[in-house]
């Protein structure tokens, strides 16, 4: 990859980011819940997704893509029942001034889990790469370097901007009360709930 093709997709990369997703909402609403580091968790879900489905796509393993199918499809399935539990366990949920460390090291694996199963729940994204990428690399001639360039882009970009969000997200938290932050976990567990069933009735 030239230099000008890597400032390109990076440039690209924090665009498609930034664009307000499902991604987005479930890092903002894990930060916005239970604090900065979740949102971090939630983030590094997400970017691990992209990466498999970009190495997929890159090194044109469709076959592995074809393969794994079914399990793309049990992925989908499980992510988005457990993405409604967790909303429900939102709505359900009391709302606490300071989260103790307790609850931190308890939900951090359910944040981590929350990216990665939005990720991989839309197999698609595969397709999605595969007409992206052309634009920036020569895909038939791509090396072991430029996946790497590929990824870290992906780190950097993607994994920037979600961070981005999260911090926000958990600074407003901030400036509510305690009352105001138990209507924000019913919403967050609505959101989530959304999410989940978004991923059932996707196509």
């Amino acid at each position: 990859m030239t230099f000008s093709s890597i400032v390109a997709l990076f440039s690209a990369m924090i665009i498609l980011a930034s664009i307000p997703s499902v991604s987005v909402l479930a890092v903002t609403t894990r930060a916005a819940t239970s604090g900065f580091i979740h949102g971090i968790f939630t983030t590094v879900g997400i970017v691990l997704g992209d990466i498999i489905f970009i190495i997929i796509a890159i090194w044109g393993l469709s076959f592995l893509a074809e393969a794994m199918g079914s399990l793309f499809v049990l992925i989908k399935y499980l992510g988005a029942s457990y993405l409604i539990l967790l909303g429900i366990g939102l709505w359900k949920s009391k709302s606490n001034n300071i989260e103790t460390e307790e609850v931190v090291k308890s939900s951090l694996l359910s944040s981590f889990l929350t990216g990665l199963f939005i990720t991989l729940g839309d197999q698609k994204a595969t397709l999605f790469y595969l007409g992206f990428f052309p634009a920036f690399v020569d895909i038939s001639k791509i090396s072991y370097w430029d996946t790497l360039i590929i990824i870290t882009i992906t780190i950097v970009a993607v994994g920037g901007v979600k961070l981005g969000y999260a911090f926000l997200a958990d600074r407003a938290r901030f400036f509510i009360s305690s009352k105001v932050r138990k209507r924000i976990n019913i919403a967050a567990g609505c959101v989530m709930i959304g999410v989940g069933v978004f991923l059932l009735t996707k196509v």
